[in-house]
């Protein structure tokens, strides 16, 4: 019964979401002679960045694949479509391939971006440390399970002695609604993710902390990629080819987007920037998050990672599991 309605929410998520052209619905077409890789992205998410630099500079048809991306409407709704069948790849973090792999699902992960996000607060306000957030108004994008929100209040337990969940006012939302409260005062911080806090840097707002900072201070001593290509492991062990050749055209295209100020300008009206500030706040915060290493010495820190967010997470979290999972990265996953 779980199968059928997965399958069935992953039809109707297709349906809605696929987008009809001159060579029909983008998430039904076949190449003749070309392995497909289909991407399940948000239609205005950061990936369909890169994914539009592998199209446009036909860095698939170079690796012999054909990438089709199909757009969703929500993260769960790439969830249910990988779970369906529906696409081949999400992306989305390893703490989901953990807890999926835990359940008996088979996915795995390679890496995608280390960028996560930043505390933010107006010029002009006299927070000057994470000390400063106890009894704060303070914004967090996502829900109490958020990554970011778990690290921080780890962080604050630990070296600065309180904890914000108890001991500051937080309001949990959606990041543009959370950016519009901490520029009218409506809450003294906020955390949010690195593409609305880069926004927020180019309105003139001060990054009180990254999270990698609190990370580095939690000691995290590796850039550890938070969110990545997900897959099956049996889809990539019968299309090899296709799942080397894709992270390959990703690899590429992040050393396009990392070293091409006019391949920022082409990606404009993706990104939907307002004006040049903002540009160049998304350019600098993606490059930023490109990962430059995935070794051992990454994969020990994304486990200590796992162990921080599990105490303050717990079940609700992680699910059955108290450590990372057997095979949550993809042993093919190198740089």
């Amino acid at each position: 019964m779980r199968h059928l309605v997965t399958s069935l929410l992953t039809m109707a998520v297709l349906l809605l979401s696929s987008v009809f052209t001159d060579k029909g619905f983008i998430t039904q077409g076949l190449a003749a002679d070309r392995p497909v890789v289909r991407v399940g992205v948000l239609k205005f998410g950061t990936v369909s960045w890169e994914l539009d630099t592998i199209k446009t500079r036909k860095l698939d048809e170079a690796e012999d694949i054909d990438l089709q991306v199909v757009d969703l409407a929500s993260n769960q709704a790439t969830q249910v479509a990988l779970q369906g069948g529906g696409v081949d790849m999400i992306v989305t973090d390893w703490l989901w391939v953990s807890r999926q792999r835990t359940e008996g699902a088979d996915y795995t992960f390679a890496p995608y971006s280390t960028a996560a996000g930043s505390i933010m607060v107006p010029a002009g306000s006299d927070i000057r440390s994470l000390g400063d957030l106890k009894g704060r108004k303070i914004g967090i994008a996502g829900g109490p399970l958020d990554k970011s929100w778990l690290m921080l209040r780890a962080l604050t337990m630990q070296k600065h002695g309180f904890d914000p969940d108890k001991d500051s006012a937080k309001t949990f939302g959606a990041p543009p609604l959370l950016n519009e409260q901490v520029r009218n005062g409506g809450v003294d911080a906020v955390l949010n993710y690195w593409n609305f806090a880069a926004r927020l840097k180019a309105a003139g707002l001060r990054e009180l902390a990254t999270v990698e900072e609190i990370a580095r201070e939690l000691g995290i001593s590796t850039d550890v990629p938070i969110i990545g290509y997900v897959f099956s492991e049996a889809w990539a062990a019968g299309n090899a080819k296709a799942v080397e050749g894709f992270l390959r055209a990703s690899k590429v295209a992040k050393e396009v987007m990392g070293r091409d100020d006019g391949e920022w300008q082409r990606l404009r009206p993706l990104t939907r920037a307002e004006d040049d500030a903002t540009l160049t706040a998304l350019r600098d915060g993606y490059r930023a998050g490109i990962p430059t290493a995935w070794g051992a010495a990454e994969r020990e820190d994304a486990a200590r990672v796992y162990d921080i967010l599990t105490k303050l997470g717990g079940h609700e979290l992680v699910g059955a599991s108290p450590h990372l999972a057997d095979g949550t990265f993809w042993a093919g996953s190198s740089f």
